[in-house]
């Protein structure tokens, strides 16, 4: 009988040996990578509604991303990933629209009703993003990711105008006010208070070592919270951040 408690205490202290040995395995096999890369995209509704009946400017703005990411083996092909990036998601374009819904701003009166006419929007954010992926090898080279991120954002803007139309107050067959195409006859609108703090979503991507260290990725991200809170219905459709990021890393360890 004492032979067989003996032989269980070794047994577990066997165990409890190669454990903390295993997991010291994995943490040196930890990746670090340092990354940055340059996003394109928009802040806008899935699918083009009737009411925008085109889009007549993009411009492109200085969306940088800058950032590192951890990821940890759970078996040979695949890993957990946890990082911390800083993004830029700015866009400024202009549309035409027929009968869209808006709140604006004029001669310091506040009118709403559905517009016609030229719309230009601008959106101004700075976060912070912590993406969490599941990793996969596909190579020695090349890595798959794909998972949810938290956004907190630093400073967040919203503004615009409205020229060269009209909106007709509160409904189809209201009062019509006229909007020139010069400074001082537009209406402007700004709904910065009305964005989330906080956004989450989906962002897939592909990381490609092309030499030593170095590499190449390309991501993916799509917001699923509207960057506004859901009790805002000034603006008809829920606008979504969809971005993507083609970008450098350097894999540190």
């Amino acid at each position: 009988m004492k032979l067989k408690y003996i032989s269980r205490i070794l047994s577990c202290l066997a165990l409890l040996a190669i454990q903390p040995a295993a997991a010291q395995n994995n943490m040196e096999k930890l990746q670090l990578k340092a990354r940055v890369g340059y996003s394109i995209g928009a802040t806008a509704p899935l699918g083009i509604p009737a009411t925008i009946r085109s889009i007549e400017s993009f411009s492109l703005t200085p969306n940088f991303m800058a950032g590192a990411d951890v990821m940890y083996p759970l078996s040979e092909k695949f890993g957990l990933q946890a990082g911390l990036h800083y993004d830029i998601k700015d866009m400024d374009g202009e549309v035409t629209t027929k009968g869209y819904h808006m709140k604006v701003k004029m001669d310091e009166d506040e009118l709403e009703g559905l517009y016609t006419g030229h719309v230009r929007q601008i959106v101004r954010q700075r976060m912070l993003t912590i993406p969490l992926q599941m990793t996969y090898e596909l190579s020695r080279k090349v890595q798959l990711k794909a998972g949810p991120y938290l956004s907190i954002l630093l400073s967040k803007k919203f503004y615009g105008y409205a020229s060269d139309g009209y909106l007709r107050k509160d409904d189809p067959t209201g009062v019509k006010v006229v909007m020139g195409d010069k400074e001082g006859e537009w209406a402007t609108y700004d709904f910065d208070e009305e964005m989330r703090t906080c956004q989450v979503g989906v962002a897939v991507g592909i990381d490609w070592a092309f030499y030593r260290q170095l590499g190449l990725s390309a991501d993916l991200s799509w917001g699923l919270s509207g960057i506004h809170h859901s009790n805002f219905k000034t603006v008809e459709q829920t606008l979504y951040p969809i971005y993507g990021t083609i970008g450098l890393f350097y894999r540190i360890f």
